[in-house]
């Protein structure tokens, strides 16, 4: 769950309207386009695999609101994939056709109904930026940036971006605004705070902040920021930390089955003190690769915040560069069961490419409405 400064207050005054009859008012006042990440987790979702492919995107005006004057609800049980195609020199590759490829679910081919580029998708963004000791040395690199990233990718009439920061606990330092100039100061804002004693001593062992709890920061985005954005929005979390997890209850594969889940695709950034916290390889392609993301990891021989510019250019040309497949599964049990997702090349041709499609790698099926 989410610190925030102003919760217990937020509690205060609404336990009071409940007691003096107000409530209804002053929900009716709150604003919808900056929910509380904490009061918005609700103990169940429809997974976004079920959106209607051909539903269009929701119109966002400048205070990040969606219009649903335009919004046609259809109902389909088609499954949503976004896909992406990179070549050996890792270029994205951007003209395949639906003859092309073939897309499996638990092994069964599947027949698809919708096969198009999708490059103007609203994008609704979490920025997670780990604030532990280890990246005392780096952060500086890591703001900057992340700032010219969300300069160059956030369009303030489609587009939504998130600032959390995480140490053993995570907090919303700015929930999901298209403000650009609240975005900057938000991660201006970011800075590492070490409890006295700075994590050395023996006694501070027990304390959040000398902890590392990325499993739990990215489990929390998910559910109390992402789940919550339209279904026909490009949800991704831009992660960066060096993969070092000391104290999450929540599991790895865990916070990939969240993400898979709501269609949230994780981008992890490896950021490390060379000289005494290398990053972790293994966990951070796992949260990558199996959520349809990609991870970066550093080129020793480029300055830190060359790669890190390197790598947000990329990130951002691929949210743009996906194609969007749409299949009604031949498997219609409603039984909440994990589905497997595989895409394969069978064009003989563009199989000899060896072609690296990157794709969240399975979903969870709808349950059955109870009456």
């Amino acid at each position: 769950m989410f610190v925030t400064s102003t919760r217990r207050l937020t509690n205060l005054f609404l336990s009071l309207l409940l007691m003096t009859g107000l409530l209804p008012i002053a929900r009716a006042q709150q604003q919808p386009t900056q929910p509380d990440a904490t009061r918005q987790r609700r103990a169940s979702q429809t997974p976004t695999t079920q959106t209607p492919a051909t539903q269009p995107s929701p119109n966002v005006n400048q205070t990040g609101a969606q219009d649903d004057t335009d919004v046609v609800r259809v109902d389909t049980n088609l499954t949503n994939v976004l896909m992406t195609a990179l070549d050996r020199e890792h270029r994205f590759v951007t003209s395949l056709r639906q003859e092309d490829l073939q897309i499996l679910e638990d092994g069964v081919p599947q027949n698809i109904s919708i096969f198009e580029r999708e490059t103007d998708l609203p994008l609704s963004l979490a920025i997670l930026i780990d604030t532990s000791k280890s990246q005392e040395v780096s952060l500086p690199d890591e703001k900057s940036a992340a700032t010219a990233f969300v300069e160059s990718v956030i369009r303030p009439d489609r587009d939504r971006a998130a600032i959390i920061k995480f140490t053993g606990e995570a907090e919303v330092v700015q929930e999901l605004t298209n403000n650009m100039a609240v975005l900057k100061k938000a991660i201006d804002r970011v800075k590492i705070e070490l409890p006295p004693g700075n994590c050395e001593e023996p006694a501070m062992g027990d304390d959040l902040k000398c902890h590392t709890g990325i499993w739990d920061a990215i489990s929390a985005t998910i559910t109390d920021l992402l789940s919550q954005t339209p279904e026909r929005t490009r949800r991704a979390i831009i992660l960066l930390t060096d993969g070092d997890d000391t104290s999450s209850t929540t599991k790895k594969q865990e916070a990939v089955d969240l993400a898979n889940k709501f269609n949230v695709a994780i981008y992890s950034i490896a950021v490390e003190d060379r000289a005494n916290y290398p990053y972790n390889e293994g966990a951070l392609r796992k949260v990558s690769d199996g959520t349809g993301g990609r991870a970066f990891l550093p080129d020793r021989d480029i300055p830190d915040r060359a790669a890190l510019l390197a790598a947000f250019a990329q990130i951002q040309q691929e949210l743009r560069s996906q194609y969007l497949i749409a299949y009604s599964p031949k498997n219609k049990a409603r039984d909440g069961s994990f589905r497997k997702i595989s895409i394969e090349i069978i064009n003989p041709t563009l199989k000899k490419q060896k072609l690296k499609l990157l794709y969240r790698q399975g979903y969870y099926a709808r349950t059955q409405a109870r009456s």
